[in-house]
């Protein structure tokens, strides 16, 4: 076989390895971000800060409180995907 034929196809490959390993990575990614665990966190890292906050400025019932505001920015926030697929649309036509 022909050298530079061979480097072409070693390129190739070694590009191919790179793209595969990237999928692999996006994958991840895009199953973290639909994860309950990490619906969770969100929900414990934005609940605490809220009721911890309410507390010391002596809001009553700040335990209680907390959880609509929380409740709020999850929604905001898993709501997202959904509008991004209705734009992604309206962007195609």
């Amino acid at each position: 076989m022909d050298k530079t034929l061979e480097e072409r196809i070693q390129k190739i490959e070694e590009e191919v390895s790179q793209i595969l390993a990237r999928n692999k990575k996006v994958e991840a990614d895009k199953g973290w971000e639909t994860s309950y665990l990490r619906r969770t966190f969100v929900a414990i890292f934005t609940y605490l800060p809220i009721a911890i906050y309410m507390w010391a400025i002596n809001v009553p019932s700040p335990w209680l409180n907390a959880v609509v505001p929380t409740l709020g920015f999850l929604i905001s926030t898993l709501a997202l995907p959904w509008f991004k697929q209705i734009w992604q649309k309206s962007q195609i036509k």
